[in-house]
């Protein structure tokens, strides 16, 4: 028995390294797409300015002051940026080994850490510079040690130090999740609510049991001052961001209202981490999670059957409290959407780390051994394609191109503009030496918001606020050179003279550039 222990250890170990080395392979790449772009350029500011852009824009900026910090120690560097979205998966699979294993088993342990490596969500995440495998990880250990603090309630066993180290720890990393994003924070206040009621009503059962016990019990107490603490240091970013933000995701043209459509995009994100069908097709897509679903349903039903026919005495409760805080906060969001759309599979990664958990308890549970063997199978199978998709996409010779193109023939005073399109944000983070225009033809509203692109950028709502403008300037867009167009009829063709223009298609995020040189007179 201790020979078979020792082996599961190691076992878990190997999985640990081999399962980071597998989702650190997309990560050494230098390119960018839209929402990294925004990420590299918010990340150079102060941190005051950081607070400042970042209330004006969708998320909240913990992350980005996170990512700061290393901005002042190697500049901007985008290994390193991706490097640091990697780390979060690693953490999370760890826990698998010094926590899940502590708390709900060696197999529950071994099938954690596995499935956060090996999922194919992770590969496509692993190197995205975003806060999303940050919100992934600080909201499971909210919701481990949530966990913790409700197996502690009244519990003999558990030490006052315990208590106050789970307390302390819970309400530092809710406090994170808030900080990190809008679903983070959704989830935070769902679990916070929860643990509430659960004290409330486990001090009432036993006062009733016994007159002379204390209503307001001691871990009663530590929520109050748990929930005056977050609430106090959240305050100041509700009181200037939160519900000017939450107005900005409503007004996102990118979230549609909801549907059916996007409650499967939802259900093939979370085992895929494909949310346009880059990697692997939708109906893939849907039989491989469909799969890996009916046997975790499988697992229930047998869990079920056994624990009333051997009368188990153990508990069930994590597994179904994780994925029922899953859907507790999806229909909060649902609920909110039918008004003002936020419902985004993307968001779902805050909650991937309960997911997980979720189907490891109960393939853990009771999964029948060849079975499982099966399934773990046709999930490295699956998360090895994807992942030699991604690895393809990041590092195909094509998406230097575009750049390149540019760098050639650049001078000092030569100026970026770009429009609503994502490419020319992406060009205008990798040139920020040069000036940089943003032409917000379709009035986005996003000119606090976008001050995080270049130094000093200028914003323009038409080309003739460049009247008296005179020298070269980029075009950079993705469609049929229509900025362009418009410089000629708007500025005539004797003031615009075209130096040179090519488009490129590149694989990174099937990203089109269309660029055009022109050199313009008054």
């Amino acid at each position: 028995m201790k020979n078979k222990k020792i082996k599961m250890k190691y076992l878990h170990i190997i999985i640990i390294i081999l399962g980071s080395i597998f989702v650190s392979i997309p990560i050494f790449h230098e390119n960018l797409w839209f929402d990294e772009s925004y990420t590299v350029g918010i990340v150079s500011k102060s941190f005051s300015d950081i607070w400042t852009i970042g209330s004006n824009d969708v998320h909240p900026i913990i992350y980005y002051w996170f990512l700061h910090i290393f901005y002042l120690i190697f500049c901007s560097n985008i290994y390193i940026y991706r490097f640091l979205s990697m780390i979060p998966i690693v953490i999370l699979s760890i826990l698998g080994y010094t926590h899940i294993r502590k708390d709900f088993g060696e197999k529950t342990g071994i099938f954690f850490s596995f499935l956060v490596l090996f999922l194919p969500i992770s590969s496509v995440y692993s190197g995205e510079i975003r806060m999303y495998t940050w919100a992934m990880l600080v909201v499971s250990i909210m919701s481990i040690y949530g966990y913790r603090i409700y197996q502690q309630v009244y519990s003999k066993k558990e030490e006052y130090k315990v208590r106050i180290r789970n307390w302390t720890i819970f309400t530092i990393f809710s406090l994170a999740s808030c900080y990190i994003h809008y679903y983070g924070l959704a989830a935070a206040s769902v679990i916070n609510v929860i643990l509430l009621i659960y004290l409330i009503v486990q001090s009432v059962k036993k006062y009733k049991q016994d007159k002379k016990s204390k209503i307001f019990t001691m871990d009663l107490k530590y929520f109050t001052i748990s929930a005056i603490v977050q609430i106090l240091l959240y305050l100041p970013w509700f009181d200037i961001a939160v519900l000017k933000q939450i107005q900005g995701l409503s007004n996102g043209f990118w979230i549609p209202k909801p549907s059916p459509e996007i409650f499967l995009q939802i259900f093939n994100f979370q085992f895929t981490g494909d949310l346009d069908n880059l990697y692997i097709s939708k109906t893939v897509a849907t039989v491989f999670g469909a799969i890996i679903s009916c046997y975790t349903i499988y697992c229930i039903i047998r869990t079920l059957i056994n624990k009333k026919k051997t009368e188990d005495t153990s508990s069930n409760k994590a597994g179904i409290w994780a994925i029922a805080i899953y859907f507790i906060v999806m229909l909060c969001i649902l609920i909110i959407s039918i008004k003002k759309p936020i419902l985004y599979a993307r968001y779902f990664l805050n909650l991937t780390g309960l997911f997980i958990f979720f189907l490891a308890f109960f393939m853990a549970k009771s999964g029948r051994k060849v079975l499982t063997y099966i399934v773990s199978i046709l999930i490295v199978s699956v998360s090895i394609v994807i992942n030699y998709k991604v690895i393809s996409m990041n590092y195909d010779a094509s998406n230097s191109k575009p750049l390149s193109y540019i760098k050639q023939d650049i001078q000092q005073e030569d100026m970026i503009l770009f429009d609503n399109r994502g490419s020319g944000f992406v060009i205008s983070m990798q040139l920020i030496d040069n000036k940089n225009c943003f032409y917000d033809k379709e009035q986005w509203n996003v000119d606090e918001a976008y001050k995080a692109f270049g130094n000093d950028m200028l914003i323009i709502h038409t080309l003739e606020e460049l009247e008296e403008y005179k020298g070269r300037i980029w075009l950079v867009s993705s469609d049929d050179y229509s900025i362009y167009n418009e410089f000629v009829e708007i500025f005539g063709q004797e003031k615009i003279y075209l130096i040179k223009k090519d488009e490129f298609e590149i694989k990174y995020h099937n990203y089109r550039y269309t660029i055009t040189l022109i050199e313009k007179t008054i």
